[in-house]
């Protein structure tokens, strides 16, 4: 490897040329790749125990951190990365300190990618506090902010989630990093680094009141900050502010084109992230129209993704909130139809919710001048307890974050649910207004499908009437007769699911006369004995999850 001179890059609004990168991670998903392309534009890879012995395995050059520090990795890997050289090297301003910079031999670092210990995954394996320590990252948190903080030099990636969008843009650009991006990237550490503090806090926190015998949950140490006025609330004769919590970002401070965010923007991302929270397989994206899912699909791309959500309500995507569980490329928004000539033919959205934008895509948003372009993931909803004010009063629950407690098929016929298809209808389930049901499917090239669904309705019938109609509408429109000669044949393939249990038999029945052969249930009815022998009468699967999802 060639040693670049001490090359500072002073365009600090513009592009930074990334000629050092600091590699130090513990998830190493997709790392590889990134000091790839890093590597293929002469960029000097730094780095640590593991990581570098990972790179150099994948044929890359790499130098020892400590070659920056003059010291050995110390203490049992305690110390790594704290020292004075290495906090300098992100922390000095190119313009003001060069001088000082180049008097200290200190080597400029352009670059960190750095995630932290996970403390989560280890506090819930149930170690004892001593142990657990050792899964508290100081040197990590402690260059984030460093990078973070210095964002106009400086670019700080904490998430491998990120990895493809700036692999995009490095190629791009040539080996350099915006404005625009760094900036997002600095939103996103602190982000991470605030919640990973607040983990640490809330469980000492959480000890601690267990041995002094409090209840749980309780009411998690909320600060929040000065308001930002918003155009009106939900009705324009109401006035609204954001007040954004202490240690996070405002959204409205992290839009990368359109019109502020309203009020009702902001519920409806909610309910849109709310909605991927626990998404693993493949890319998903959820249509959010007044806080309910009129569209939810999976697939193996997040363009068909798209498709296929917009397909499940097109009707009610007017005018909506899109979210999406992967980095977006300009490809991935062809559905939209934004650059067509007939602008009777571009569909018209509120919001566009991604964790990343390449630059295609952001140009390519851009031009709908009044669409909101907002880089946020699932990551941003908050990890603590679910909190609202009632009354008056704060009224503080567990999160919703257990899918199922099993699928247990209670009605006599043999059958083994398709458990993929069964999270994911119970994760659709879960996202629209109680009282609640989701039609959904396998749909071609491997993907997943709302086809329908009843929100927000007194009875539960009712919302089977809605959610078979809906279904069978996305079903027509699907030309169903590809995989099943009849529309009730294509029904029959899907799964119904409930998000509380069946007090009477008539909802099955609904759905059973549309030609629904699955029906998922938490159940806990005194009448479940009827349900299920409801179910074995009109040749109905009733599978029980053991877990009520009820969403006010």
């Amino acid at each position: 490897m060639t040693t670049q001179p001490l090359g500072f890059a002073p365009a600090a609004d513009g592009d930074v040329p990334i000629r050092r990168a600091l590699l130090t991670v513990w998830d190493k998903t997709g790392l590889v790749d990134l000091a790839r392309c890093l590597a293929s534009f002469g960029t000097e890879l730094y780095s640590t125990g593991k990581t570098a012995a990972l790179l150099r395995a994948a044929g890359l050059e790499v130098r020892d951190a400590q070659e920056l520090t003059g010291r050995p990795e110390a203490f049992g890997g305690r110390m790594k990365t704290l020292s004075y050289e290495i906090a300098s090297a992100l922390l000095f301003d190119r313009d003001r300190d060069a001088a000082e910079a180049r008097a200290l031999g200190v080597t400029p670092i352009d670059l960190l990618v750095a995630n932290l210990y996970p403390f989560g995954e280890y506090r819930d394996r149930g170690l004892a506090t001593g142990e657990l320590v050792e899964y508290i990252d100081i040197g990590g948190p402690t260059l984030v902010r460093a990078a973070a903080k210095n964002f106009r030099h400086v670019a700080s990636v904490v998430s491998p989630a990120d990895y493809p969008a700036l692999i995009a843009e490095l190629t791009e650009r040539r080996g350099a990093l915006s404005a625009a991006t760094r900036r997002r990237l600095m939103t996103s550490a602190f982000e991470a680094t605030a919640r990973y503090d607040r983990a640490i806090a809330d469980h000492l926190a959480s000890e601690r009141e267990d041995r002094e015998e409090r209840p749980a949950p309780n009411a998690p140490p909320m600060r929040f900050g000065r308001g930002v006025a918003l155009r009106y609330g939900e009705n324009p004769h109401q006035r609204a502010r954001l007040h954004p919590r202490a240690g996070s970002a405002s959204p409205t401070a992290l839009l990368l084109s359109g019109k502020e965010l309203s009020y009702n923007n902001l519920l409806d991302v909610e309910a849109a992230l709310a909605a991927l929270r626990g998404h693993e397989r493949g890319h998903a994206c959820v249509v959010v129209k007044h806080g309910n899912p009129c569209g939810f699909a999976v697939a193996k791309t997040p363009g068909e993704a798209l498709e296929l959500a917009w397909a499940g309500d097109p009707v009610s995507a007017f005018g909506s909130v899109l979210a999406f569980s992967s980095p977006l490329t300009r490809s991935c928004l062809a559905p939209l139809a934004l650059d067509a000539e007939d602008r009777a033919a571009r569909r018209f959205v509120e919001v566009v919710v991604a964790p990343a934008f390449d630059e295609g895509a952001r140009a390519l948003l851009a031009t709908a001048k009044n669409l909101r372009v907002l880089p946020l993931s699932v990551d941003a909803l908050p990890g603590d307890d679910d909190a609202r004010l009632c009354l008056g009063h704060l009224l503080v629950q567990d999160p919703d974050d257990t899918l199922f407690a099993s699928l247990r098929t209670a009605t006599s016929a043999p059958f083994t649910p398709d458990a993929e298809l069964a999270a994911f209808g119970i994760r659709a389930a879960r996202a629209v207004k109680s009282n609640a049901i989701a039609i959904v499917r396998r749909a071609p090239r491997e993907g997943l499908q709302l086809l329908g669904m009843g929100a927000g309705q007194p009875n539960r019938v009712a919302s089977a009437r809605i959610a078979v109609d809906r279904a069978r509408e996305t079903l027509r429109a699907a030309a169903v007769d590809r995989d099943a000669p009849t529309l009730s044949d294509a029904m029959g393939k899907a799964y119904a699911v409930s998000d509380a249990f069946l007090p009477f038999a008539d909802t099955l029945e609904t759905l059973a006369d549309a030609g629904i052969r699955v029906l998922l249930q938490p159940g806990g009815s005194i009448r479940d004995r009827e349900v299920i022998a409801r179910g074995d009468a009109l040749s109905v699967h009733v599978v029980m999850t053991e877990t009520r999802h009820f969403r006010h």
